[in-house]
Formats: C-alpha cells, structure tokens, sequence
C-alpha cells in the first residue's frame, strides 16, 4: 500500500511516497550460538531446524570454543548439522503454532479448516510429519469426533515463510 502525503506548504514536486510493510515480525532473530539450548530452534543452510545434539569444544589455538550442533528441518524431517564459534551469532527462527478446526479434508489430503474468526483456508496439505497422517485416519477421527460434540483440530507450525500441519487431534470447538 502506498500513500501519498502532500505537506501544505510544499508542491507537487515535493510529493513523499511511504510504503507499509509488514507487521514487522522478524523471520528470525540472531542469538548468541553459546545460549542456543537442544529442543530449541536454529537456522542451519537457511532452513528452520530443531536441536536435537549440540555439544562444544574445548578452546582452541585461535581463541573460540566451536559449538557442534544438529538439528532435525521442521518442515521435512531432513538433518542438517552445522559448526560455529561459541561467541558467534546464529539466526534463530520465529516459529509460530496456530490452531484451525478441520472442516473438511480431500482425497488428495488437502484440508479445509476454520480459523477462530471463522475464516477458512485450503491451502495446507496432510504430510507424513504430522502426527496423524493418513487421510482415512482423519475422517475416522471427524466422524468419531461429531459423535461426540467434538471438532478435529489441526495445529499448524510456521518459520521462514513455510507452513505444515504437525498435529492432528480431537478436541472441544475452538469459537
């Protein structure tokens, strides 16, 4: 969106153009590579990667500790390692959770699903990350789920500009 803002004292060649950005969340943030902790998040080859080993060398002759550390890609279940002196920064993901109750899920695994606003989306795909992740599974679990008052609730997980569906579950309606 721009805007064109017009000071009164000024003239057409004077014109100013703002452009708005986002909301200004970070896709990532750097953090000291010492104070990343396993189970938590990293960066390795631009991908969103959680900790699953980590360990540190002693210091060398050149002065750094090197930290060690594996992570397992959130979005592909793929391993990615990666060394880095301990006094060095590594960029950290935003890695955000959101809730939607399953209206619908296709042949080809496409969901429909509600947010809490009651807004829907098409976009997401059950994948073998998820926890439940056969689409019979799932309609066994809506039909089970409406026998009882009760929705399926997907929980999504994004970073980086990827989005994927990790869980799958009953659960009470989310509005």
């Amino acid at each position: 969106m721009k805007f064109n803002i017009q000071h009164p004292h000024t003239t057409m060649a004077d014109d100013h153009d703002f452009d708005t950005g986002t909301s200004g969340a970070a896709e990532s943030v750097p953090i000291q590579c010492s104070a990343l902790r396993k189970g938590g998040y990293v960066c390795i080859k631009q991908k969103a990667c959680k900790i699953v080993e980590m360990s540190t060398s002693k210091t060398g002759k050149h002065g750094h500790a090197k930290v060690h550390l594996v992570g397992i890609e959130i979005f592909t279940g793929k391993k990615f390692e990666d060394v880095c002196p301990s006094t060095h920064n590594m960029m950290v993901p935003n890695v955000l959770r959101k809730e939607y109750e399953v209206v619908d899920i296709d042949s080809d695994g496409f969901f429909t699903l509600m947010t809490i606003e009651g807004e829907t989306r098409d976009d997401l795909k059950l994948t073998d990350l998820a926890s439940v992740s056969r689409v019979d599974d799932v309609i066994a679990m809506k039909e089970k789920a409406e026998k009882e008052n009760n929705v399926v609730i997907v929980t999504a997980w994004s970073a980086m500009g990827d989005e994927i569906i990790k869980d799958v579950k009953i659960g009470k309606p989310l509005a």
